[in-house]
């Protein structure tokens, strides 16, 4: 009686299991083909997706072209008046003083009469250290100096572009320290000496020149700006720009926050004194950097979640440009937006810092037109 149980039990189980197998195979049957159904759904949807990439390329190449016909002109502002600066010494000038004063700056800074056509070439060369920074070549030497993230007490210099495009980071590099901090990426390199912003916690903001062949400070000049202000509301960390260009060296900044527009001041690159100052009439919003070429300050702004960089205010020291002159510049769609741009007068080149990528575009110049 039991032995007849035993047998119906195992008989059983063995029913059982065999069931079980059967439909664990029909489901592994089931599962491969919907996999197989799957991985054929998603080859048809990453063919689907190229081609909409391939689609997406040509659109925006095409709305490239549409920009560039149909965009209004960049706003070209007159430098009709010189501002009032007490603090540097400076005061507007009347009558007589004044046209004579605007004479000899006018024969100082229109020897060059060069404005920004167009960007023929742009090159990426590599991706190297944080999302913001600078780098910058001497425009009377082949080196070139690397300044990784938005401050610090070193620099990396190599002895050309080539050399930096090879080096695996900044191993292949002299790494200078500097006496002390150097603040935003606002930094320029010209005839042999950095000159770079130097900010204290509650104190004015200072410009330095350092003397890279000698390693020594030659000189500081302090400005009168908040420490808080900025010069471009997209790059907070930026207090001032320093640009060099074929008539020597300038200043972008904000005297205070609440200053809706970009300053510039002409320095002296010898004694770093201001020679003259403008409000460029460019606002500070939406702003992400600026450069200077021939006397005449190209503002490049962007939006907040980073699209098109573009030029869309120009300032002209000796007046030389007109509205209709202005350039219509949009910068190729890259993968942020630009900490930094410094511009070589002797290659006619921009050094572009653009989320850790170091960029390099290639600019055709025209002559300006004589109003």
């Amino acid at each position: 009686m039991n032995v007849s149980i035993d047998i119906d039990r195992i008989q059983f189980w063995h029913d059982q299991s065999h069931r079980y197998h059967t439909e664990l195979q029909d489901f592994k049957k089931l599962t491969a083909e919907a996999m197989d159904g799957l991985k054929n759904e998603h080859s048809l949807l990453f063919k689907d997706l190229e081609g909409a990439a391939v689609k997406v390329d040509r659109v925006e190449r095409e709305m490239d072209y549409v920009e560039t016909q149909t965009s209004p002109r960049a706003c070209a502002n007159k430098a009709e008046k010189v501002v009032e600066q007490g603090a540097w010494g400076l005061e507007e000038s009347r009558g007589e003083e004044e046209e004579e004063d605007w004479e000899e700056l006018y024969s100082r800074v229109s020897d060059c009469v060069e404005i920004i056509s167009s960007i023929r070439s742009v090159k990426i060369l590599k991706r190297v250290g944080s999302p913001k920074g600078m780098w910058t070549r001497d425009p009377r030497s082949s080196k070139v100096y690397v300044f990784n993230g938005t401050s610090g007490e070193s620099i990396y210099q190599f002895n050309s572009v080539r050399d930096f495009s090879r080096s695996p980071g900044v191993t292949s590099s002299r790494q200078i320290r500097l006496p002390s901090e150097w603040s935003g990426p606002g930094s320029a390199v010209y005839n042999g000496y950095l000159y770079y912003i130097q900010q204290e916690a509650d104190t004015d903001v200072q410009v330095v020149k350092y003397d890279l062949l000698s390693g020594s400070v030659t000189d500081i000049a302090m400005f009168p700006v908040e420490s808080q202000a900025t010069v471009y509301n997209l790059n907070p960390e930026t207090v001032a720009d320093l640009a060099a260009d074929d008539e020597g060296l300038w200043l972008l900044y904000a005297t205070s926050d609440s200053e809706p527009n970009i300053h510039l001041a002409q320095m002296d690159p010898a004694t770093l004194d201001i020679e003259q100052i403008w409000d460029t009439r460019c606002p500070r919003e939406n702003a992400e950097a600026a450069f200077v070429v021939c006397g005449t300050v190209y503002v490049v702004y962007n939006t907040r979640l980073a699209s098109r960089s573009r030029v869309q205010c120009v300032f002209d020291v000796n007046d030389m440009v007109v509205s209709e002159e202005a350039p219509l510049l949009y910068f190729p769609r890259r993968y942020g937006s630009h900490a930094s741009l410094k511009y070589n007068p002797e290659e006619k080149q921009l050094y572009g810092w653009d989320d850790g990528y170091q960029i390099i575009y290639r600019l055709t110049m025209k002559r300006k037109l004589l109003v």
